[in-house]
């Protein structure tokens, strides 16, 4: 199977220093990575570079063999390639409801003629009731978004990004900030949408214990160099990575 999303020598300078350096990776559908490394590692310029925050100084972004390395963020999402958790309070005045059918609207291209028929608002107003569901927001669905709780903020940024139907899902440190008690919620929308096989997931974590349970495939970011690739387990007993991500991690 082709990958969905796939990056060619990618590589960022700032001045002298090189943050992300010539990484190379295809990523498939039906496929969830988990990008680790210690701090200062890349992995969230890498992510940057992926969904257009930053431009790269050299090489390629790829989406279905498609360059879109010239592509601005929003252009990049409506590619298909989706970033959750750059989305907090979008629009914190407005209801959840209100946040996720502009979301919808969005996507769907809807004009303000189409607005104008009752039955049209009526639909995006169904579509988004739908992800409000599947994320179980429903209960808080006529609260600002700036009220809900930071755990349901998180979750919201999830529905948003359904919202606007990428088949790349992109989270970047989903877990932080939260509680014990209100983390499994996100990880467990995370593995639903893991459970579609067209779609494709990649995320950055620090945690462990959220690495082992999500992860098919884990690669390894050290001062901006791909340092590993491979299935969880392999990865985790190699000794190199060991010394560098996880002996560096257990003694900071």
């Amino acid at each position: 199977m082709p990958p969905s999303l796939e990056t060619r020598d990618l590589t960022i300078r700032f001045g002298g220093h090189v943050a992300v350096n010539a990484v190379s990776c295809a990523f498939h559908p039906g496929e969830l990575t988990v990008i680790v490394g210690p701090n200062g590692a890349g992995k969230t310029t890498y992510f940057n570079l992926i969904s257009g925050q930053l431009r790269a100084s050299s090489g390629q972004v790829l989406k279905d063999g498609r360059d879109i390395g010239r592509l601005a963020p929003s252009g990049r999402a409506r590619a298909g390639v989706g970033r959750a958790f750059q989305l907090t309070n979008l629009f914190p005045e407005l209801s959840v409801l209100e946040n996720i059918r502009l979301a919808v609207q969005a996507r769907s291209g809807v004009g303000r003629q189409f607005l104008r028929r009752a039955s049209g608002h009526r639909e995006l107003i169904e579509q988004a009731e739908g992800y409000l569901a599947q994320t179980r927001l429903t209960e808080v669905a006529h609260q600002p978004a700036s009220a809900l709780s930071h755990g349901d903020q998180r979750k919201l940024e999830v529905a948003l990004l359904l919202a606007m139907e990428p088949d790349v899902f992109m989270f970047d440190e989903p877990t932080a900030g939260m509680s014990l008690d209100h983390a499994p919620d996100v990880l467990d929308l995370i593995a639903e949408i893991k459970k579609d096989r067209s779609r494709t997931v990649l995320l950055v974590e620090h945690k462990m214990d959220v690495v082992r349970a999500l992860a098919d495939r884990i690669i390894v970011l050290h001062n901006g160099t791909l340092l590993a690739d491979g299935k969880p387990a392999e990865v985790m007993a190699s000794d190199l990575v060991r010394e560098v991500y996880l002996g560096k991690r257990g003694a900071a």
